[in-house]
């Protein structure tokens, strides 16, 4: 089987990133937008070591599930790899994809999973969108599935209603200064749970010379706030232009304060569920430590709990929300740090019976992370996860130091895309 060959290819099961898996002749075959039970007619686009690579061209028998999508923008969009197949279809899927990540990873679970859905469109409280301009036509929207070729989009099902109004009259802006446009690589959008008015930054490489020629755009209906990310990704600074750079949600009464820079969890219907259940895993009392801590979702909904909180968070703009977070929320049992997680533990003394929430971004916490908790021997830990492999990569670590799976939880925080957020409680063995 070689590159451009033409196969017709039935996929017996999903696997992580939206991928289906099928064979031909005993070899293994990876196809995106394949779901369990189509037939598909496809080209192989490559071969790797180990498995092949196709592309779909026609399906030919569709699995069960199976829907139109609610989205004029699939396939071409590859912001919703199952938007084509029903939420109870996606969910099972999900979970299934998660077990079968875990057990490639040497950690599987057997026991029951807790699924937690969402509502599939407006979900979003914040969102990157990308600009590109094709000869003098600016467009802005997502990436095309496994591209770099952004898809303009009308409008996206996943932001709200003062979101996507934001995006039109941004796109509309943009349209008239494509010198501008040409130096744009993402539009970041957020706003609070509850809405209040959504904040935008334009990043790219931009400088602070570019602030004059974007500032009209700042006068986009619905916006609190606007600005320009400017400089290096890593390194670089915001420039407020106009309002205010971030925005507030009420969480498990917590008001949190985020930069339109800060990570904070971005599904606006299930935040407060989440929360509630790693504050529920963990016992009352003791010193909790809140690895990755963003803004500080976890360690100020549970603070009131605890005896003493750490937080310790890498990134800039979200310590400085976090602190002030904690100062409005009057919780002085509550600090956080700023710097890498795997350096900052090893300053930090550990106490007996520590409780630990662990949210690493999508490469996982790692070995040296991993060791550093293990060896401070913590009570019990909550790890939240957006990424199935390497959250099994990371639980088979944890298992060599002596930690046991005793419970997960999915929580459908991207519905419609390949992405799933996980929470593992562990304890000592």
């Amino acid at each position: 089987m070689r590159p451009g060959d033409r196969v017709e290819l039935s996929v017996e099961k999903a696997v992580y990133r939206g991928l289906g898996l099928g064979r031909i002749d005993g070899q293994v075959v990876f196809l995106p937008r394949g779901l369990p039970g189509d037939r598909w007619r496809a080209r192989i686009a490559a071969r790797e070591r180990g498995y092949l690579r196709a592309a779909p061209e026609a399906l030919l028998v569709p699995g069960p599930g199976r829907r139109p999508s609610p989205c004029p923008f699939v396939p071409d969009c590859g912001g919703c790899c199952y938007q084509e197949l029903g939420y109870d279809e996606q969910l099972r899927l999900k979970e299934s994809v998660l077990r079968e990540s875990l057990r490639r990873a040497g950690a599987p679970f057997e026991g029951a999973i807790g699924v937690h859905g969402s509502p599939e469109s407006g979900w979003r409280t914040r969102a990157t969108f990308h600009a590109e301009v094709v000869e003098g036509s600016v467009r802005v929207g997502l990436r095309g599935e496994g591209s770099r070729r952004v898809v303009a989009l009308a409008r996206c099902l996943q932001v709200s209603d003062a979101m996507n109004g934001v995006l039109e009259a941004l796109r509309g802006g943009l349209a008239e200064r494509p010198a501008l446009a040409a130096r744009i690589e993402d539009v970041l959008l957020a706003e609070g749970r509850s809405g209040g008015g959504v904040v935008v930054a334009l990043a790219g490489r931009l400088t602070a010379v570019d602030a004059s020629e974007a500032m009209p755009l700042a006068d986009a209906p619905g916006l609190a706030g606007f600005g320009l990310r400017v400089g290096p990704r890593e390194g670089g600074g915001f420039m407020l232009l106009r309002g205010s750079s971030h925005v507030t949600s009420r969480v498990l009464e917590t008001s949190l304060r985020a930069h339109v820079l800060s990570f904070f969890q971005g599904n606006r219907f299930l935040v407060e569920p989440l929360a509630a259940h790693v504050r529920a895993l963990l016992p009352e009392g003791g010193t909790l430590l809140d690895l990755y801590a963003g803004v500080g979702l976890f360690a100020l909904t549970h603070g009131p709990r605890a005896e003493r909180v750490v937080g310790i968070e890498s990134g800039a703009t979200a310590v400085a929300d976090a602190e002030f977070n904690a100062e409005y929320a009057g919780q002085r049992n509550v600090r956080f740090v700023e710097g890498d997680v795997a350096r900052s533990l090893a300053t930090l003394a550990a106490d007996s019976g520590e409780r630990i929430i662990l949210d690493p971004p999508r490469t996982g916490a790692g070995t040296d992370v991993v060791r550093a908790i293990a060896e401070r021997k913590p009570l019990a830990i909550a790890y939240v996860s957006c990424d199935p492999p390497t959250l099994g990569r990371d639980l088979r670590a944890f298992s060599e130091h002596g930690y046991r799976l005793e419970r997960l939880d999915a929580f459908d925080l991207f519905p419609d895309s390949f992405h799933l957020e996980s929470v593992a409680l562990l304890k000592s063995m």
